[in-house]
């Protein structure tokens, strides 16, 4: 019998029992594994993948298609968390229909159990519609990416009393059309703090300070996989970049030196010539 996954309704029921809520993005089935063995809740299948996989500027060029096929991909190497797809970049902001039917997308060919979309009031109808619909909607407030261009850059959002009311009122209307959850990007923490008091939903922070409901973090900026670039609101939990690259150097040096592959890893038609016999890393020494 094939393990349940994580619901929204659980992952509403951890705000009420002050239970915090880790999340982090996959893009490929290898990566999910992982963090579907480390135990954490949610998964999101960001349109981050623009940066931190298919090298863009800005997440703006990432498809529809981009995210079905790493969400299928992110939903076959788990079993438990609960997988949120991102909606790219005017999949959804042309009308309601339009995003219904990229939603359907994410959900029936990607698998993912629920769908993310970015904007505060001017998008709480279309999250209404897909919620009315039968979906469950994440909301992206705070810093949008996909609204780097109109936003001037990627700035902290609401420092200001007038703009810190425009973000609560975008939270609470999210709330109100049916999102079951909020990502609150870049934002003063002492706003973040307000807004999750006030949300019955839990709210998720990147860049928002301590008192969110929950976390989540971009897969490559957590283990240090850029060696040039970490963003401040970012862990440090690891530093990957220079341990790939020693390994690949290494690599390199003895395929030159002729000394990889061994006979170990190689094949004869008389197989009892491979002495010792290959162990399995994964199996405990006795």
């Amino acid at each position: 019998m094939a393990t349940r996954r994580i619901t929204t309704y659980k992952i509403q029921q951890m705000k009420r029992r002050g239970v915090s809520i880790p999340m982090v993005t996959a893009y490929d089935y290898t990566a999910a594994r992982i963090i579907d063995a480390a135990g954490l809740p949610m998964i999101l299948v960001g349109d981050s993948m623009g940066h931190v996989v298919l090298g863009y500027d800005s997440t703006i060029p990432v498809t529809v298609d981009d995210i079905v096929n790493a969400s299928a991909a992110v939903v076959r190497g788990t079993t438990k968390p609960l997988i949120v797809a991102d909606m790219p970049f005017l999949s959804y902001q042309i009308d309601a229909e339009t995003a219904l039917r990229n939603a359907a997308r994410l959900i029936q060919e990607g698998g993912a159990q629920a769908v993310k979309l970015e904007g505060g009031k001017s998008v709480a109808p279309i999250i209404r519609r897909l919620t009315e619909a039968g979906l469950a909607v994440m909301g992206h407030i705070g810093l949008t990416p996909q609204h780097v261009n109109r936003l001037g850059g990627y700035r902290v959002q609401g420092k200001t009393e007038t703009t810190a009311n425009e973000v609560l009122e975008d939270a609470l209307s999210l709330q109100e059309a049916g999102a079951f959850s909020v990502v609150l990007e870049l934002i003063p923490a002492e706003l973040a703090k307000k807004i999750t008091k006030v949300l019955d939903i839990p709210t998720i922070g990147i860049g928002a300070g301590v008192h969110c409901d929950g976390q989540v973090q971009v897969f490559h900026d957590m283990l240090g996989l850029d060696p040039d670039f970490r963003p401040r609101h970012s862990g440090e939990y690891a530093t990957l970049a220079p341990i790939i690259k020693d390994a690949l150097v290494r690599y390199g040096q003895d395929v030159g030196a002729g000394t990889f592959p061994t006979d170990a890893q190689s094949f004869f038609s008389d197989e009892s010539r491979v002495m010792p016999p290959i162990r399995n890393a994964l199996e405990p020494d006795n």
